[in-house]
């Protein structure tokens, strides 16, 4: 596996994480729960905006990458 498709495998888990912490925080019934998981589901976002870039960046520099 190369480093540009670790890298976008990487986003979509990511991705999925975001997804399930969004229904986490919509189904629980817990507000301070639902507070956690609405801030973790935060974290993930910018975790995904930092993972497009690196994905951009991979394009630009290498690319063997693109489209992968």
């Amino acid at each position: 596996m190369t480093i540009g498709s670790q890298v976008k495998q990487s986003l979509a888990n990511m991705k999925a994480i975001h997804a399930t912490l969004q229904e986490l925080a919509l189904t629980s019934t817990n507000e301070e729960a639902q507070r956690a998981f609405h801030e973790a589901m935060l974290q993930t976002e910018q975790m995904i905006a930092a993972l497009k870039g690196r994905i951009a960046t991979l394009e630009r520099e290498e690319p063997q990458y693109k489209g992968m």
